[in-house]
């Protein structure tokens, strides 16, 4: 009877199928079942990736971003990488490739002048692969940790932050490359007029509009334009789109996803959304004034512009320093008061699930309404209407505090290993552990030992608080003897 058995008088009902096989919608049963066929080579592949970000989220994570960083490494390494045909120094290609598929945006070399059109190919390709990686990352990692959590959760989970509509992991997959192309698309056509209207040639104007509009949108913050942006520091056109782009891919790909389904009716919009909208652009506008404030008199970065223009690089400053780490000033001749203020900001980065890094938005905001229902004396932590769990709460801690520790370690590693005073050096590890780009101009100075630090700052500061956070999120078990509770005296 093959995969059908007699049920009765005109009737069949299908056989189960061994696990290797799959339904094809296409044959059916008289009844209407699926008939079960062998699978393709693709369907067992995506069964495999399925069950790792199942079974394995969090090592599935830091494998492929490490694998990743390594094939640029060895495509770097290559001797016509480079425009002098020599090999790279091998610090220089690894750090140069982890800022890549890190999306940071720090480099040890002049990347329009150092690498040759290969090697910047190379690293065009490290940042794509990068950026839609960590959003697929991140929004598989939030599916395995809502099908590890118990049902009731998981049905208040998938009700709240439509996780559950994300389908597959291959459909996610998709669904983030036709939105990280789309960005870069339309980026592009926006840049590549004005490359046209400046002394550029055809080819040029189509790569470097390519180039940049990849790394606005993933907020790297790299620079393949001839004397960088400087020349640039009053075109308008050149500044707004990174300013656009830059906040369009720092909120994240679930916000995107959850704005293009709601955008009719706010009032649907998850608690993920409003707060990480709401936070972002309250530490924009911060941003923006801060700097501007700072920097309104200094004859070496805001001083000899215009009103204008010193309004047009507030606002640039009020994202660039939370993700993309692109600056038409030169940073190092910034106040140190500005440095700190930027410390902060690129300290909490981005959206989650973005192609911002920083401990989140989303995690200084719960943090921010846990103090305030301290302070009011409320028993729970509320937001738009909706309660927030104490295990977010403990969840955004623990981000908070390993951040802060592999800042600290980094720092003080640095301190011992070089010469640079603390101001700088703390710059360097939060723009890395950020992922964020910005430099006061001491990267491409630092030995060998400082590269290879930053390179792993770069490294667990875009896979680790993601990971940490699904990790610690999987862990979550109930117990059923609970110890009795008396409060130590805090403050």
């Amino acid at each position: 009877m093959g995969l059908f058995s007699r049920a009765g008088r005109g009737s069949y009902r299908p056989v189960s199928a061994p696990p290797s096989m799959h339904s094809d919608p296409s044959v059916h049963t008289p009844g209407g079942q699926p008939i079960a066929l062998d699978p393709t080579p693709m369907d067992r592949m995506r069964e495999r990736v399925d069950h790792l970000a199942r079974t394995y989220p969090a090592h599935l994570a830091l494998v492929v971003f490490a694998s990743i960083i390594a094939v640029i490494t060895a495509l770097l390494s290559l001797p016509f990488a480079t425009q002098s045909g020599e090999r790279a120094p091998f610090a220089d290609a690894l750090f140069n490739a982890t800022s890549a598929v890190s999306v940071t945006g720090l480099t040890t070399v002049d990347t329009a002048n150092y690498w040759s059109l290969f090697g910047q190919i190379a690293i065009a390709i490290g940042i794509s692969i990068g950026g839609m990686g960590v959003m697929t990352m991140a929004s598989i990692l939030g599916l395995a940790v809502s099908r590890h959590i118990g049902l009731t959760q998981r049905m208040l989970a998938a009700t709240e932050t439509k996780t559950a509509q994300l389908g597959q992991v291959g459909s996610l997959m998709r669904m983030v490359i036709i939105t990280a192309l789309t960005a870069d698309f339309v980026l592009f056509m926006v840049l590549l007029p004005r490359y046209l209207t400046l002394d550029y040639s055809f080819a040029q104007s189509l790569w470097y509009a390519l180039f940049m509009a990849i790394s606005i949108f993933n907020n790297a913050g790299f620079v393949v334009l001839p004397g960088g942006l400087e020349p640039h520091i009053s075109d308008i056109w050149m500044i707004t789109p990174i300013i656009i782009g830059t906040m369009v891919g720092a909120v994240g790909f679930p916000v995107m996803m959850d704005l293009t389904r709601n955008w009719r009716t706010p009032r649907r919009l998850t608690l993920h959304t409003k707060l990480t909208l709401t936070t972002y652009l309250s530490l924009a506008i911060i941003g923006t004034l801060m700097v501007g404030a700072s920097e309104w008199g200094n004859p070496k970065t805001y001083g000899e512009l215009s009103v204008t223009d010193r309004v047009m690089h507030s606002l640039l400053a009020g994202v660039n320093a939370r993700s993309s780490g692109i600056s038409l000033l030169d940073v190092g001749e910034m106040n140190r008061g500005t440095w700190f203020f930027q410390d902060i900001m690129m300290f909490i980065g981005g959206g989650s699930a973005s192609t911002a890094g920083g401990i989140k938005v989303t995690t200084i905001a719960v943090l921010t309404l846990a103090v305030l229902a301290e302070a009011r004396g409320d028993r729970d932590i509320e937001a738009f209407r909706r309660r927030i769990p104490s295990s977010s709460v403990r969840l955004a801690v623990a981000v908070t505090m390993i951040g802060a520790a592999l800042v600290g370690i980094a720092t003080l590693i640095l301190l011992h290993t070089t010469s640079y005073t603390l101001d700088r050096v703390l710059f360097e590890t939060i723009s890395a552990f950020g992922t964020c780009g910005l430099s006061t101009g001491i990267t491409g100075e630092l030995p060998d030992s400082g590269k290879y630090v930053l390179s792993a700052l770069m490294y667990l500061g875009r896979t680790g608080t993601m990971t940490i956070a699904a990790a610690l999120a999987l862990r979550e078990r109930r117990r059923v003897i609970r110890m009795p509770e008396e409060r130590p005296i805090i403050g």
